[in-house]
């Protein structure tokens, strides 16, 4: 698989990752089994980098991945913390962050952090020179490798880009959120800082597996934050209607390849994007994982099909979502 440098952390790492919130909760049930089996499939594809998060079924995926990690040297391991406690600035703290490093550490069993992210903290979060000391002193005390920021919007993502300690930003990307293209892109290419393209299927609408027929399970959250009742909507089909989001798929079929799924396409299609590094596909079964690592080896789509892409946007997606996040 191709490797990318990830900004800042100078680490190497294959284009295609793997997301782990599906391992640990909100996607329906996971089995243990199952996961570590979506992993080994993962690895065995050419993945290299894998990002958690502490809450992700308050520490099972980290565990999993962490003991997965161990067998697997080599590895890169994202983690992600601040969603632990109410979200207010006050609670982004050097002594709550050394609480929950302490926490990430002994779940992932390791005793430095390849990279810790905030986890789309509150705006002025963001804004705080004494959050970015602490930060840093983390890393002098090699607790943490790196660190970098998961962002809802863009202007967060800006404002972290600017900060010199930052190494990545994680940001929602894909043919239904173009909106990081305009500024975001090319201010971390400026900055040498990594892009992490999250929800890149759009909770799977993207995956051209759905339609109106099709349910969720109630522990998943496609099925309880549709309307952003436990967290920001914008997490939960890229903040696009759901059958809004069946019309654009419908009208980006033709788009794909021969021989290539809509998944992949869509994946591919956030690969050519000038400054992304790594795009992070959740996956709940070892054939999903593999596919999407796949996406690595179709070639960069013609112009042709990006304009087409921009339309679609353009025409659906955008009065929903642009200026929202």
């Amino acid at each position: 698989m191709e490797e990318r440098v990830l900004g800042r952390t100078g680490r190497k790492v294959g284009v295609v990752g793997l997301g782990a919130w599906q391992l640990g909760a909100d996607w329906g049930a996971v089995s243990e089994d199952d996961a570590s089996a979506t992993l080994r499939a993962a690895v065995e594809s050419g993945v290299t980098f894998i990002d958690t998060a502490d809450v992700y079924g308050d520490g099972r995926s980290e565990q999993i991945v962490g003991r997965f990690a161990r067998e697997h040297p080599g590895l890169t391991v994202a983690t992600k913390m601040g969603r632990r406690l109410e979200q207010v600035p006050e609670n982004y703290v050097m002594a709550n962050f050394r609480a929950w490093n302490e926490r990430s550490r002994r779940n992932l069993g390791v005793d430095t952090l390849d990279l810790v992210q905030l986890h789309c903290p509150p705006t002025p979060v963001y804004s705080s020179d004494a959050v970015y000391d602490a930060l840093d002193t983390l890393v002098a005390e090699e607790r943490i490798a790196a660190y970098g920021v998961s962002v809802e919007t863009c202007e967060e993502a800006l404002t972290a880009i600017a900060r010199p300690g930052v190494a990545t930003v994680q940001i929602i990307l894909n043919a239904f959120r173009l909106k990081p293209l305009e500024r975001v892109l090319p201010a971390a290419r400026a900055a040498g800082v990594g892009v992490i393209a999250r929800v890149p299927l759009a909770s799977g609408l993207l995956s051209g597996r759905y339609d109106e027929h099709t349910t969720f399970a109630p522990d998943d959250h496609r099925a309880f934050n549709r309307q952003g009742e436990a967290f920001d909507v914008g997490e939960t089909f890229s903040g696009v209607d759901f059958a809004t989001g069946l019309e654009a798929v419908r009208r980006l079929s033709p788009l794909v390849p021969e021989g290539a799924t809509m998944a992949q396409f869509a994946l591919r299609w956030i690969l050519d994007q000038p400054g992304v590094c790594v795009v992070i596909p959740g996956a709940r079964n070892p054939g999903q994982a593999a596919a999407n690592a796949t996406a690595a080896n179709l070639p960069p789509l013609p112009q042709a099909t990006a304009e087409a892409v921009r339309e679609v946007y353009d025409t659906l997606i955008r009065p929903q979502v642009h200026d929202r996040w």
